[in-house]
């Protein structure tokens, strides 16, 4: 019998999850076009998909099938210090954090290899059929797919549900390392991890950072990188660097 749990988890296929990800994805994508805040053409934007595309070209380590995923990334203008990688590799980067942060290449890498794990891992998807199973509750109907009104509606609910519900420390700790070891054999410095975290220590001394309500730091997660990083600095150092 499956727990409570598990049924869950079950109430969305792989496929639906990123289905109604991506809906919501080129919803957001859209908007920053009709704001004229979605930025192709900056050197920052060059660079964050230069950084993406190596990191990707990884990805299927973890994961084979997603070397058939549907990948994208997009950056942002806006103060927001943030960044995400949905289901479905769907990847959104703002320029806050960027700035802010004044990031170098590897901090982006580890930033984004973080993000690509829980994708790899469908750390989002138990939060997403949560929210499914409450929405359509709600609703009182069955599964609305496809390009409706009331389908692009629930698919943004569902998903930015799914997106902003903090994670559980194990699933934390799954994606650090996973990200730490694709920034790696993606030719990127693991100890750009820990300067990273330092910087988003010292940024949260005021108000958090969106991006920390999501992945809280702490000592123990420092360590914990710093143990693993001799594990993947071969990998570092054989990988290309360009």
């Amino acid at each position: 019998m499956l727990s409570a749990s598990s049924y869950m988890f079950s109430m969305l296929s792989t496929d639906e999850v990123n289905q109604m990800y991506a809906q919501s994805y080129q919803k957001t994508v859209g908007e920053a076009t009709t704001q004229g805040v979605l930025d192709k053409t900056s050197a920052d934007a060059k660079r964050i998909q230069v950084i993406a595309d190596r990191l990707i070209a990884q990805a299927p380590t973890f994961r084979p099938d997603s070397a058939q995923w549907k990948w994208e990334v997009n950056l942002i203008k806006s103060d927001e210090l943030n960044a995400n990688c949905g289901p479905g590799g769907k990847i959104i980067f703002y320029t806050g954090l960027i700035d802010t942060l004044k990031l170098t290449d590897d901090e982006i890498a580890a930033i984004m290899g973080h993000e690509i794990a829980h994708a790899l891992r469908e750390h989002g998807r138990e939060a997403m059929s949560k929210a499914y199973g409450i929405e359509m509750a709600k609703q009182g109907a069955g599964a609305l797919f496809g390009l409706g009104q009331d389908s692009l509606a629930l698919a943004d609910t569902v998903a930015n549900y799914g997106m902003t519900l903090p994670n559980s420390r194990t699933n934390e700790n799954e994606a650090d390392l996973i990200g730490l070891e694709l920034a790696a054999r993606a030719g990127y410095n693991p100890n750009a991890a820990i300067t990273l975290w330092e910087k988003m220590s010292k940024a949260s001394e005021g108000a958090p950072p969106e991006f920390l309500s999501t992945h809280p730091s702490s000592s123990s997660r420092t360590s914990a990188l710093q143990a693993a990083i001799p594990k993947v600095m071969p990998l570092y150092e054989k990988a290309p660097k360009s």
